[in-house]
């Protein structure tokens, strides 16, 4: 046999050690500790404080898990939701769920709503059915949902193409769906399998590998025919752990087992909407705001604490049995908010019309600046070109010809902006872009984005009016990727008047540009932070505070059973909800500081691939943000890392990802984002238009729309060339004569004169062939909504 294999190097030689090491055999044990090294104790100090360190947080990850297993798990903690979804039409869940039911309440007694407690499990679940071809009620069943039960049936196996039996065309949208949402914990029953032992794992396995790939990999699958069956997978059920999406842990939620309304007496238009279920997840204070889904932000005017009806204990549920007689819980405790501490709700900013006035003028005053006015027009004075009025009125008058007034007027037709500051060259009367607009009194009329976005009701369209309005939707989307930005120069309107409010840049990424010049009147009523992350953290701190604390005696506690009364809910609202709560979960979530209040978000979305029609850019649509609901009409956006602007973009393009602003209420990311629109013709009906998710919160976001105006070499000289049909008058060209053009082959220049056609200059030989460019940019922003919220219609 070999040796052993263990390496040995020989010893180092004695003339290269230290006097010390050739002389340690001689020291005893005792005094060799004395003349250790002076840095051994630091950096046995520094080890031991790293240990320490790391011990110290491996026992708070421990403690949290604990704390969060009894939270989920334990006799206080709410009734764990099982939503049953059928991957096809012919999956019966209603057979599942009903044995489900049987196996876990012992009387099988199923109250109106189906949550159950099991003393036999030692758990409390309630088993809701999502309803297959309802898309917005399996949503709404998602984002409630601690486990979403997949069922699968084996009775549908084809041998041509087994995937596309289990799961269908809607169950596939779901899934894609649900995925955007974030996934909780999942498991996929498989129901009908075939008796025999053999032939039953043979299907099992084929069904397993079939929908293995649409699945989380933590994701089981079970047999679920029999009652031992069932049985396993509910021991197994009791003792996992619960993984739900991060977003839902940062908010409060109700989800409302009865919904009932009050109409208020003294305003019958109001009333009080009183939900009861379980709080979940975190603290909820009597004095904060509450969102219901789809209705609004509200103010709570009282909670009730109320018995649990769905007590683990038997004793209790005996007492329970005895009290449920009276057909009414046991209130334990009520709160009332404090006026002083109640979060106001505050959606608007109202802006002051006389914040920016010092004094208001007389009438001796105006009279005096009118008379003055009158005087200034009458008299003309022969002025230098590019001279403003302000050093107009420095210069002395004098006596002048008609002639030379004529051509200091004629001189403000060139005064196109670059770059946002006056051009210049050739000295070129010095006019700003809203200056210019405001001399021709001119309003921007951008029919691509603000005209045709607002389309006609669909009730009051026929037929063909309806075809012919996505035919138009379609070409222009088309024209849009073949040519885009590209805009014809009207003929019978100067250019000058119609690109009025448009200004060239030298770069896209280096120009500057003012986020804070021109804003809309809608900025006047938006809400914006210094510093969002900042604000962020703090209020998530107060959150922690208020959970770890407890100190406020408006607290409601996790898992306590209540009865929430929002005041001021309008009687149309509450209708459609009790209406709605039959078919669909109606929730309640508690809003951290500033939520309720209006500013511009964007998101991060992209286009389903499921959805063909083109997404036009301020057009209405609805948005599911986490929790939340509204409605809105984004401008779409490209995303650029690489400079503070970012180009619109007219519609939502399929196949990548771009940013959607617009006007909402404030949302602490991270959320997800699920888009709808209503189907032309039929405001009823929905169609998923994208996915994403929540971005970030800043109104001084700077979006740019572009457009192109295209020439044609007419003669070419070199580097010279004539140009024709970009402008059509020399008025046009002098006004753009600041502005840079480019060709489609390369070439960069300038104009150089009006005669005739647009006289240009290059860096390069011009070929005939090549179309000459000139880019021009517009800052847009979204559009505010008439309605706010879905149910509103």
């Amino acid at each position: 046999m070999a040796g052993s294999r263990i390496q040995v190097n020989k010893a180092h030689k004695t003339r290269f050690s230290s006097k010390s090491s050739r002389h340690v055999h001689k020291t005893s044990l005792k005094d060799r500790s004395k003349i250790s090294k002076p840095g051994s104790q630091v950096v046995k100090g520094a080890r031991a404080a790293r240990i320490q360190r790391n011990k110290m947080v491996q026992e708070q990850k421990r403690a949290a898990l604990v704390k969060e297993k009894r939270a989920l798990s334990g006799s206080l903690s709410p009734p764990r939701v099982i939503v049953l979804f059928g991957l096809s039409a012919s999956v019966n869940i209603s057979s599942l769920a009903e044995d489900l039911l049987q196996l876990l309440s012992e009387d099988r007694n199923v109250l109106e709503f189906p949550t159950v407690a099991s003393s036999e499990y030692k758990l409390r679940t309630t088993v809701l059915k999502a309803p297959h071809g309802d898309l917005l009620s399996c949503i709404e069943l998602a984002k409630v949902a601690d486990l979403i039960v997949f069922v699968a049936s084996a009775s549908i196996l084809s041998e041509i193409d087994a995937s596309n039996d289990y799961i269908d065309s809607f169950g596939m949208q779901c899934l894609s769906v649900f995925r955007a949402l974030g996934l909780p914990s999942t498991a996929v029953l498989i129901r009908d399998l075939p008796h025999e032992q053999k032939k039953r794992q043979e299907m099992k396995k084929i069904c397993t590998c079939s929908l293995d790939s649409e699945f989380p990999e933590d994701c089981k699958f079970y047999p679920a025919d029999t009652k031992d069956e069932l049985h396993k997978f509910l021991c197994l059920f009791k003792e996992q752990r619960v993984k739900v999406p991060h977003w839902r842990n940062q908010r409060p939620y109700l989800m409302a087992h009865k919904v009932n309304l009050v109409v208020d007496h003294c305003n019958p238009e109001q009333s009080t909407l009183l939900l009861t279920g379980y709080l979940r997840t975190h603290c909820l204070s009597v004095n904060q705001l509450v969102h219901i889904s789809g209705a609004g932000d509200f103010q709570l005017c009282k909670v009730e604490i109320l018995k649990d009806p769905f007590p683990l204990n038997v004793r209790r549920r005996e007492d329970l049995m005895d009290s449920d007689k009276t057909h009414d819980l046991q209130v334990i405790n009520t709160l009332v908010p404090d006026p002083l501490k109640q979060e106001p709700l505050l959606v608007e900013n109202v802006p002051d019309p006389l914040a920016g006035e010092q004094t208001w003028p007389t009438e001796a005053e105006m009279a005096e600046a009118d008379r003055e006015f009158k005087q200034k027009k009458i008299r003309k004075r022969a002025l230098p070109r590019g001279t403003s009025e302000y050093q107009a009125a420095w210069i002395v008058d004098d006596d002048t010809d008609a002639e030379d007034s004529d051509s200091s007027d004629d001189a403000g037709i060139d005064g196109m902006v670059m770059d946002g500051k006056p051009s210049t060259e050739d000295d070129h009367l010095e006019l700003d872009d809203d200056e210019a607009s405001l001399a021709l009194n001119l309003i921007d009329s951008d029919d691509e984005t603000e005209a045709d976005s607002v389309m006609m009701e669909g009730d009051n369209l026929t037929r063909e009016q309806i075809e012919d309005e996505i035919r138009k939707i379609k070409d222009a989307h088309a024209e849009d990727e073949e040519f885009p930005d590209e805009v014809d120069t009207p003929i019978d309107v100067p250019a000058r008047k119609r690109f009025a409010k448009y200004r060239g840049l030298k770069s896209f990424r280096t120009s500057s540009w003012d986020p804070k010049e021109s804003l809309p009147p809608e900025y006047s009523r938006i809400f914006s932070f210094d510093n969002f992350t900042r604000t962020q953290k703090h209020v998530l701190k107060k959150v922690l505070e208020m959970e770890q604390g407890s100190m406020d005696d408006c607290v409601i506690p996790a898992g306590s059973y209540t009865k929430l009364h929002i005041k001021n809910v309008p009687v149309s609202v509450a209708s459609k909800l009790c209406e709605l709560s039959r078919r669909m979960p109606v929730v309640a979530c508690g809003l951290l500081q500033h939520e309720s209040k209006m500013s511009v978000l964007h998101f991060s979305i992209k286009k389903c691939d499921t959805y063909a029609p083109p997404v036009k850019s301020k057009e209405e649509l609805i948005f599911h943000v986490g929790f939340r609901q509204f409605v809105a009409r984004p401008i779409f956006s490209s995303d650029n890392i690489s400079s503070d602007k970012h180009k619109m973009e007219r519609f939502l393009h399929s196949g990548r990802f771009s940013v959607a602003s617009i006007y909402a209420p404030i949302s602490f990311p991270p959320l997800p984002l699920i888009v709808f629109k209503r189907k032309l013709g039929d405001l009823s009906q929905t169609a998923v238009v994208a996915v994403g998710s929540l971005r970030s919160i800043d109104p001084d976001r700077i979006i740019l729309k572009k457009i192109i105006l295209t020439g044609y070499p007419q003669r070419v000289s070199k580097v010279k060339a004539s140009v024709r049909y970009m402008f059509h008058n020399p008025d046009d060209v002098r006004w753009f004569k600041p502005v840079e053009v480019w060709t489609k082959c390369g070439r960069r220049g300038r104009i150089k004169e009006p005669v005739g056609a647009m006289k240009c200059v290059l860096n390069g030989v011009l070929q005939q062939h090549d179309t000459v460019c000139m880019s021009l940019y517009k800052r847009t922003y979204p559009k505010w909504a008439e309605k706010r919220f879905p149910i509103d219609d």
